[in-house]
């Protein structure tokens, strides 16, 4: 069975050491691929810190990949050697259910298969991007456009499609205006996407450190909460919750204009209430969204392409397993701008 040299998590909050971790066999419709870098997601800490659920370890994180295809299998058709490539936060699903069917693979009712921490159908367990290769089979594999900086594109794997896909249902475009709550990983990468599918954007925050870049971005203005209630109450169509904090639900649906949605990607750790009221009178809703289907995802990466829209990001050198260590704690403390990326010819 072939390895690949890995950054491992053994135990719920334990520190990253290097070590070899078991590859897939290259058969079928799978393919080797060489990683050139892969990002750090806030998920990737809950996850690797038992903050979400049991899991499993060892563990290697990392769902936000990008590199080279070094070999295929006897049934691959969509990808050759040398092609630059891309996966997210799944690898497989069931490919039946009318989900799957429908390309929005991530809401498979049978639960896909996620990159790191979860299960093969067969009970292999699945290991993530920290590591130099991966195998992935090729209907869960993305086409990375040459003309993307590799190292900023790999975080839009994740945070990238966790943004555009919501934008994109709820009609983010011309005459739309929206507030994007947070800016962080996800909010700046909002701001782009929103900004360049012709919307006007805003940043509703508390860093205010933030608002050259978040202008630089498309941004046309970057408020505070407080301040909005004071200047943009009935004023936006969607208000995108980037963050994982508990956000003050009425006080935003009441910047919402009738008919606007408060929508939701980051996960706060407890829950959540709002008065009814602030909804009926203003034909409002509350929503979620969860990544996105292949197919979608694909077309954000083509779609970031034309606009050159790539993550601003840290490079993590992963000589010494620490370094990740540090990023975490970095994160956590919202210290980054905007996303970490593990070099992985460093590892």
């Amino acid at each position: 069975m072939a390895t690949t040299r890995s950054l491992v998590v053994t135990a719920p909050g334990a520190k990253f050491a290097s070590q070899d971790v078991e590859l897939l066999p290259v058969k079928g419709y799978r393919l080797r691929i060489e990683i050139e870098y892969s990002g750090i997601c806030h998920s990737d800490i809950h996850q690797a810190r038992n903050e979400w659920f049991e899991g499993i370890f060892p563990m290697v994180p990392g769902h936000e990949i990008v590199g080279r295809v070094v070999e295929v299998g006897p049934k691959v058709t969509r990808f050759a050697l040398g092609d630059r490539v891309g996966v997210g936060t799944f690898v497989d699903s069931c490919r039946k259910c009318e989900y799957c069917l429908d390309g929005r693979e991530n809401y498979c009712l049978a639960g896909n298969v996620q990159t790191y921490n979860g299960r093969h159908y067969d009970g292999t367990p699945t290991y993530g991007g920290y590591a130099k290769q991966i195998v992935v089979d090729e209907n869960y594999v993305l086409r990375v456009p040459e003309t993307l900086d590799p190292a900023g594109a790999a975080p839009l794997l994740c945070a990238g499609i966790t943004v555009f896909s919501p934008l994109r249902h709820w009609q983010a475009g011309p005459g739309k205006r929206v507030a994007i709550l947070g800016f962080g990983g996800l909010g700046h990468l909002a701001v782009r996407f929103a900004a360049a599918m012709g919307a006007e954007v805003y940043v509703l925050g508390h860093t205010k450190t933030k608002k050259a870049d978040a202008k630089k971005f498309g941004a046309l203005d970057y408020l505070s909460v407080d301040d909005a209630q004071k200047s943009h109450t009935n004023f936006f169509d969607i208000i995108l919750n980037t963050t994982s904090a508990n956000i003050p639900v009425d006080s935003l649906l009441r910047l919402l204009h009738v008919g606007g949605s408060l929508v939701n990607v980051g996960l706060p750790g407890e829950s959540q209430s709002y008065n009814p009221f602030g909804l009926v009178t203003g034909l409002k809703s509350i929503a979620g969204s969860n990544t996105g289907g292949i197919e979608e995802t694909q077309l954000m990466l083509d779609f970031a392409a034309v606009y050159d829209i790539v993550a601003k990001y840290e490079l993590v050198d992963a000589t010494k397993a620490k370094a990740i260590d540090a990023a975490y704690d970095r994160v956590v403390a919202s210290d980054v701008r905007y996303r970490f990326v593990i070099d992985a010819s460093t590892m």
